[in-house]
């Protein structure tokens, strides 16, 4: 059988609610087979009891897991560990504020995955055109090259305090890394994963050992404030930065085709929503752990609103918990810059795979899918020797990556919002209206501080004044795009049909008629491609000017 000739699946398969769907690789078809349990394909026994939820929630249990603590990466362990050393607490607020827009985001590419059986940048080809897909696959695969390397300066970083020698220890995590993927067995990889998402809850005892003062924590996370003294432009950008590494494109990417690749079916998709619930309270409970921590430890100490980096912050904490402290954050840091490598480049390989029509899954041996192993491995081992190449701008590199997220992020998540409204990419599963206004609202929310943060690059001097200008401009355009959205959406006052959903799943790519967008949406398309265009040329150009100048 060739590796797309997808076979007709049994009566009891399709009562499954699996479907024939429209998968790319055969090996997506077949037994669930996860860190904690199996699930057999023909299963459609029911789950009429505790025990036999929580047996089937723990064979699910992974996509929402990963994709969300590999969020909390070497990037995430800098920005909140500046907020807090800089502005103690008083961000904390903006964390809760991000958890319904992750949960909106990442249930929506998992509807996707599960009821499409294609990956993100394969969908967007087939349906928006080659320029949006050869542009999505091409932003992804810059912005997640990019992403790997800060993962291993947080390598670098985690090592340097523990006393270890940098270059067997950068060469020691890209080796565990690719290795770990590369053994043929889907269930394997889950498990590393999992022992490293474990791991990543080393950095919850040092809250306790610096002693944060909770009451002040319990506030800042429930009452919006901004930091007294600080400017406003740094603030706004430190925000933009806490946006940029809570929600990331490569999440889309990632978690749509692993839950694909992991072969859940809509008959499984409440289980999986709760996995990603989990993955986001674990994710929010890191980063208010690294904030309230960071807060403490410099608090009224010559450091205090003077942050570095990570090292430094490591260092802090050992002044004022103890050494177990300090060692503790280290191995967090490079506990998670693991994870991140691995799941950052694991999402561009699947995109890959996708696109070019390439085995592409874990379960296939490296013989079997050489194309899409040799991109995950090659992402690291770059990655990893450009962090070991002296006179590298890594610094430079860190800040392209924010600075390009930001940009980029709105982009990814119009993408994703008209797939979910595509009556015949989703069917029964496509979003309702109430659904749409709320991610439309998101939507213009990115887009503004996406504004504001390319115009810091280009005029680092912006004053507050400038900033509230954009968010009054913006909050205007915000209002007037709601409105028109509540008359022009194509789901204003249709009734969408949920009958017989868990059964219906997308037909063959081929099968597909033509997309049809609405004026409206073609406009918003319009004007997308326009900011894009130029926002994403000055951003670069400021890079490659910041570059010579570091060469220089």
């Amino acid at each position: 059988m060739a590796p797309y000739d997808i076979a007709e699946p049994g009566p009891a398969y399709a009562a499954a609610g699996a479907g024939v769907g429209a998968h790319l690789d055969i090996a997506h078809h077949g037994d669930i087979k996860g860190a904690f349990g199996s699930i057999r394909r023909h299963d459609v026994a029911a789950r009429d009891s505790w025990t036999k939820r929580l047996v089937t929630l723990l064979a699910i249990l992974g996509p929402g897991l990963i994709v969300m603590v590999g969020d909390n990466d070497a990037g995430a362990f800098g920005t909140y560990a500046q907020a807090g050393q800089n502005y103690g607490t008083s961000l904390l607020w903006t964390l809760l504020l991000l958890v319904p827009v992750l949960y909106v985001n990442q249930e929506m590419v998992v509807r996707l995955g599960v009821v499409t059986g294609v990956g993100h940048a394969r969908l967007i080809f087939q349906r928006f055109g080659k320029f949006w897909g050869a542009f999505s696959i091409v932003d992804l695969f810059l912005l997640n090259a990019l992403t790997i390397v800060t993962e291993f300066i947080g390598v670098t970083l985690g090592l340097a305090y523990l006393g270890l020698p940098k270059v067997w220890g950068v060469i020691a995590a890209a080796v565990v890394t690719i290795a770990a993927a590369s053994t043929g067995s889907f269930r394997r990889f889950e498990r590393f994963m999992m022992v490293l998402i474990v791991g990543s809850l080393a950095i919850v005892p040092v809250a306790f050992m610096v002693h944060p003062p909770l009451g002040q924590v319990a506030h800042d996370l429930t009452i919006p404030g901004l930091p007294k003294g600080g400017r406003l432009s740094d603030v706004m950008l430190l925000i933009i930065a806490i946006v940029g590494t809570t929600i990331a494109p490569w999440q889309l990417f990632f978690q749509q085709s692993y839950v694909i690749d992991k072969r859940i079916t809509p008959r499984f998709m409440a289980y999986e929503k709760a996995d990603l619930a989990i993955g986001i309270l674990v994710v929010v409970l890191g980063a208010v752990a690294m904030i309230a921590f960071s807060a403490a430890a410099f608090a009224h100490r010559p450091g205090f609103g003077h942050f570095t980096d990570a090292g430094a912050v490591a260092v802090g904490l050992e002044h004022q918990g103890g050494r177990l402290a300090g060692v503790l954050f280290a191995v967090g840091l490079i506990d998670a810059s693991i994870i991140g490598a691995g799941a950052v480049s694991l999402s561009t390989a699947y995109a890959i795979g996708d696109v070019f029509k390439v085995n592409h899954s874990l379960h296939r041996k490296p013989s079997e899918a050489t194309g899409f192993y040799l991109v995950y491995a090659g992402l690291i081992a770059v990655a990893a020797t450009l962090v070991l190449i002296p006179g590298t701008p890594l610094g430079l590199l860190t800040n392209a990556v924010q600075t390009l997220a930001g940009v980029l992020l709105p982009s990814a998540t119009v993408f994703l919002l008209l797939l979910c409204n595509d009556k015949a990419v989703l069917g029964p599963w496509r979003n309702g209206r109430w659904l749409n206004l709320f991610t439309g609202a998101v939507i213009a929310g990115l887009v503004m501080l996406s504004v504001i943060l390319t115009a810091s690059v280009l005029y680092p001097n912006l004053d507050g004044r400038a900033i509230i200008g954009v968010l009054a401009v913006g909050g205007a355009a915000t209002i007037a795009g709601w409105l028109a959205s509540s008359v022009g959406s194509r789901s204003a006052g249709e009734k969408i049909d949920r009958v017989g959903r868990e059964t219906w799943r997308m037909p063959a790519l081929g099968a597909l008629p033509p997309p049809s967008l609405t004026l409206l949406e073609k406009a918003w398309m319009a004007v997308l491609r326009g900011y894009l265009v130029v926002a994403g040329g000055l951003v670069l150009l400021r890079i490659a000017l910041l570059a010579m100048g570091h060469r220089g």
